[in-house]
């Protein structure tokens, strides 16, 4: 598309999951996808999807062929425009925390590149350090964002320190609404609330 247009976060949290679709049609060398196998794979209406996909791509579709998967995986990546690599710490090495470390899903966009933790024993590993030295190796590993795994008590002040090494954007996993300055970007991950809502579903369903 020559303009790109603004959606809605609802729409761009969709975009990676067409992708992620599209991404595994060409490994197995499906050339076109419709837009009711896409709206299945994700249970969404056909519609919502065609939609969305005119919003980010000018792929529209062939009747009874569907869209170029090629095409449409280079219309949405470009849509999204992520142009390098982010490169990423943990604060809080804790189960969650070191899960995440160990985590290669987020490749190719994220390298988490070490994790900070105030217990020695933990930072007793070649990725993970006493938090004493976050300031150091922020400067020097050009780190874009901080994931924080601490316990609530302790994320603000954590929140702060980050900020203060000079970092604009923070992926939050602990229970607490975390008070940034202006100009700092926060998605918070509210697993609890994640959870509660899965066991409504369940109930509900079981009704």
């Amino acid at each position: 598309m020559d303009e790109k247009v603004e959606i809605s976060t609802t729409i761009l949290r969709r975009l990676p999951q067409y992708l992620r679709i599209l991404n595994k049609a060409k490994e197995n060398k499906v050339s076109s996808v419709s837009s009711t196998m896409l709206a299945e794979e994700l249970k969404l209406n056909s519609i919502l999807v065609r939609k969305d996909l005119a919003l980010v791509s000018r792929n529209q579709g062939k009747p009874g062929v569907g869209f170029d998967v090629d095409e449409l995986i280079e219309d949405i990546e470009k849509y999204i425009n992520i142009k390098s690599i982010k490169n990423a710490i943990i604060i809080g090495a804790g189960r969650l925390g070191q899960a995440l470390l160990n985590y290669y899903g987020f490749e190719p966009n994220m390298n988490i590149v070490m994790a900070f933790d105030t217990n020695k024993k933990v930072c007793d590993n070649k990725r993970i350090f006493y938090i004493d030295q976050l300031e150091e190796k922020v400067k020097k590993n050009n780190i874009d964002i901080a994931i924080i795994t601490v316990p609530k008590e302790e994320a603000q002040a954590v929140t702060e320190e980050v900020v203060n090494c000079g970092i604009k954007a923070i992926w939050n996993f602990a229970p607490a609404n975390l008070k940034v300055p202006e100009g700092t970007l926060i998605k918070n991950e509210d697993l609890s609330t994640s959870l509660l809502i899965l066991l409504k579903k369940i109930e509900d369903n079981e009704n």
